[in-house]
């Protein structure tokens, strides 16, 4: 989009992030401080030091991400994260000790072997007309921007788990809180990106609208986003987020009429396969888990002694 009778472009991308995570930060505050979203006494909530680490991940992954633009395509890109669910499994393991069954990973693999197949020959056209300027370092980028990612979810998935009173909101209150203050330093200390944007969007209000609606729909966004990660944990919020852009793209094939290519079938098969199959483990994984805490306790759920 261009801006004025010079038909100016917007050019402060890397500023974008850091915009959205102070929006954030003052509209999750702003319902912290509701009457209703008060702890109540006693309740264990994460301190906000607890978020200083992970706030520091979050906010380096994706500047890598939008780096790694400049030297590979986008559907390159959606190609090389299509993995994201394996480094927060690995991540989850390291830090917080979580343990995945040979299924679960066999499940990721699954999926991501069928986006990547799906996203390659939907984009295969564009991709022969884009020139890649340093593939190598575009994939590089790419890939620690997956090892932030993870370490920054297992790091969120420890914090509720060391601290389970702690409510979505909070979390994403003091996330949020950190992500702005580095990215401040970023933009207004290290680099001039934050100035640069003051005075397009003073030259351009325009520009200024379509940057508030942007950090709004981002926060209303992150409500859901917290709140899939406080009750089903980071592996299910990264699940839902990688398999997202493979459904737009089918309902997008299916809507406007094209068929599907052999090899597209074979990825839509891959990756239902492995959500149905990521199903089925989550389910027996929790059977498992009841039956232990049963044993641990040595009651049924109606009060009786296991014998």
């Amino acid at each position: 989009m261009r801006f004025g009778p010079e038909q100016r472009r917007f050019t402060h991308l890397k500023a974008l992030n850091g915009v959205q995570s102070i929006a954030c930060f003052l509209w999750a505050a702003i319902l912290v401080a509701l009457p209703f979203q008060r702890p109540q006494k006693g309740a264990k909530i994460a301190p906000w030091l607890a978020y200083w680490k992970p706030g520091i991940s979050n906010s380096i992954g994706p500047a890598l991400g939008t780096q790694a633009l400049k030297n590979i395509s986008y559907p390159a890109q959606v190609l090389a994260k299509s993995c994201k669910m394996i480094p927060v499994m690995v991540m989850g393991t390291l830090i917080g000790g979580k343990l995945y069954t040979s299924l679960e990973y066999g499940c990721a693999i699954l999926i991501a072997a069928g986006i990547s197949l799906f996203a390659k020959q939907s984009s295969s056209k564009v991709m022969a007309k884009l020139a890649a300027p340093n593939a190598p370092l575009g994939y590089s980028l790419c890939c620690l921007n997956l090892v932030f990612d993870g370490y920054t979810n297992a790091m969120q998935d420890k914090v509720h788990k060391d601290y389970k009173d702690t409510p979505a909101i909070w979390s994403m209150c003091w996330m949020n809180f950190w992500c702005s203050l580095y990215n401040c330093v970023y933009l207004f200390v290290a680099t001039s990106a934050g100035w640069d944007l003051l005075t397009f969007c003073r030259e351009f209000p325009e520009a200024g609208l379509y940057i508030l609606l942007f950090c709004l729909c981002g926060a209303v966004g992150q409500l859901f986003i917290f709140g899939t990660i406080r009750r089903f944990g980071s592996l299910v919020n990264t699940l839902i987020c990688t398999t997202r852009k493979f459904f737009n793209i089918l309902l997008s094939v299916l809507w406007s009429g094209n068929p599907l290519l052999p090899q597209q079938w074979v990825a839509v098969l891959l990756v239902f396969l492995g959500l149905l199959t990521s199903s089925i483990a989550k389910r027996g994984k929790k059977v498992v888990e009841a039956k232990v805490e049963l044993g641990v306790n040595g009651e049924s759920t109606n009060g009786k002694k296991v014998e």
